[in-house]
Parts: C-alpha cells; structure tokens; sequence
C-alpha cells in the first residue's frame, strides 16, 4: 500500500532519534518508517479492512488510519514503532474495557498495529472553551484511574522518571546555563522527596493531556493514545496542569492563572495539592530540558518559565 505517513510522524521520530532518550528510537525506528507500507497492508488483510483516509496531521507517535471493517463498521487502524510500546497501550485498553477509553476490537500480533473503535478524532476536548475543556478532560481521567492487572504488568513511576531523571541532569549541565541547572535541581529534588512515601499507586494514563481526548459515540468524550505507567494519581495530572501553555504564558496574569489550576485540579480529582505541583515541575522541566536537547529553543523557554510559577 503506497502512501506517505504525516509529515508530523515523521518530524517527531527524528526528534525521538536525535533525543535518545527512549531505547529503540533511533535507527529501529527509522526501519520501522522504511517498512510502515508493509505493516498496514499486512494489518489491513489480516482484519479485512478496507482504508478510508490517514488521518492527518495526526499523532507524533504512530500513523493513524480511518477504516471500514468487512461487516461495514467504522474503526481506526493505529501503528506505533517498537519505542512507543504499543503492547503497553494494548494491554491498558484491554484492562480498561471502553470504560473512559477507546475500546480495543484487536491487536494480538506483535507488529504494533492496533485496531480501534472509532471516535470523533477532528474533535478533541480541547475544542470546547477552556474551563469546559478542563472540567470534561479530568472526569475523563478520573475513570482510568484502576487497580493495575498485576505486579510488573506495566512500568512504574518511579522507573520511568529515573530515566527522566538522568536525561535532566545531563541536560541541564550541557546547557551550561546556571537558570536551567537551578530548576533541573529543583525538578530533582522533588521528585526524590515525592518517591519517598508514594500514596496507593494505580494504572494511569501515563500521557493525559486535553488532546488525549477525543469526541465518542457511546460517550461523550474518551481518552486515546495512552502510555501506560503504574503510580499515583497526581503524577497523570500534572501534564494537564500546563495545557493550553501559550495562553498561560501569554497572559498577564499567568501566575495566579497556573495556581489556580493547581488547586482545582487537586481539588476536583482529589489529590494532594502539593504533591501535584511537585509533580507537575518535575514533568515541565523535564519537557523543557527534553525540547532544548532537541533544538526547540522557543518551547524550552515558555516551559521553564512555566516552571518558575511553580
């Protein structure tokens, strides 16, 4: 099947490669776009689907296909390379069974390829007027948060945020710009002092932003998209905390607007203030350390001064 994969796929591999901090995101992952037109059209016979469009522009993580089932019914055909862990995804929407998700139809190979309900995927959550969107986005997160399958199932937090962890400091010191160095500490710091004595871990959603969720049929919105993690509930608020950052920043009142955030969002989904906002500095420099290794200076800006209203 011959077709050309978004350019925003393609962008965000090569910024993967350039990264290097996730295993498998460099020249496995470049084979994996060299071979893409296979996988679909291996995906696409085995379910017997017939391929309305790829959606565009798309995710940064997998290609995205708009597809008809043999008995005439609307799914999403999703492939993702090894690095995204789309057996992790896999195993989280099988856990969850549709409840405040996409639901699975399919997926038992080992080639990446997800098979999907499909959802709205032009109309995100984020669509809607900012506090609307906010309230709608948490009491889709709320519902995902459930008891793991089992020990090892999936990554943990603190596993996770150790590779992060590692990556900020290198960061940080390459920098060599002592603003960057004192909120990388800081970032550190607290996450150290948050693994101390973690409250009842549960599986989240591991990549919640407004984004994430998307305009459904059987209920109004669903999240999609998930990286999977094993932790705290605070921990999959914090990403939600800077959405719609631009605006944030731009905003004379930003600071009183991010703390704001923070107390409604712990208040609403019932998690400590505090460790949310520790969370969420750790997670925005971590961003913002990750978008300056890669050459987005203008994104590494905005993020740390996010982070400095932390």
């Amino acid at each position: 099947m011959a077709f050309e994969p978004p350019q925003r796929l393609v962008r965000a591999l090569d910024e993967a490669r350039r990264d290097g901090t996730e295993p498998g995101a460099g020249a496995p992952a470049a084979d994996w776009l060299a071979v893409l037109p296979d996988l679909v059209a291996s995906a696409v016979a085995r379910w017997a689907l017939a391929v309305e469009r790829v959606h565009a522009p798309g995710g940064g993580s997998s290609l995205v296909l708009l597809v008809l089932r043999a008995d005439g019914g609307p799914a999403v055909l999703k492939l993702a390379p090894p690095h995204a862990r789309p057996d992790r995804e896999r195993a989280a929407l099988a856990h969850w069974a549709g409840r405040g998700a996409v639901r699975l139809l399919d997926g038992l190979e080992d080639d990446g390829a997800l098979l999907l309900e499909r959802l709205r995927p032009d109309v995100p959550v984020r669509s809607l007027p900012e506090a609307r969107s906010m309230l709608e986005a948490a009491g889709t997160l709320r519902r995902l948060w459930v008891e793991p399958p089992g020990e090892g199932a999936f990554e943990t937090v603190g596993a996770r945020t150790r590779r992060q962890a590692e990556a900020v400091r290198e960061g940080a010191e390459a920098s060599g710009d002592p603003e960057v160095t004192a909120l990388a500490e800081a970032a550190l710091r607290a996450r150290d002092e948050l693994l101390a004595a973690p409250p009842e871990a549960r599986l989240l959603h591991g990549a919640f932003r407004q984004s994430k969720v998307l305009a459904g049929e059987r209920m109004p919105w669903l999240a999609v998209g998930p990286d999977p993690v094993v932790g705290e509930c605070a921990f999959d608020v914090a990403r939600l905390v800077r959405d719609r950052v631009e605006d944030v920043i731009a905003s004379p009142s930003g600071p009183a607007i991010t703390r704001r955030r923070v107390k409604r969002l712990a208040e609403s989904l019932e998690v400590e203030r505090e460790r949310l906002g520790a969370w969420t500095l750790f997670r925005t420099v971590e961003s913002a350390v990750r978008a300056l290794r890669v050459g987005r200076v203008q994104d590494a800006e905005l993020l740390f001064e996010f982070a400095t209203w932390l």
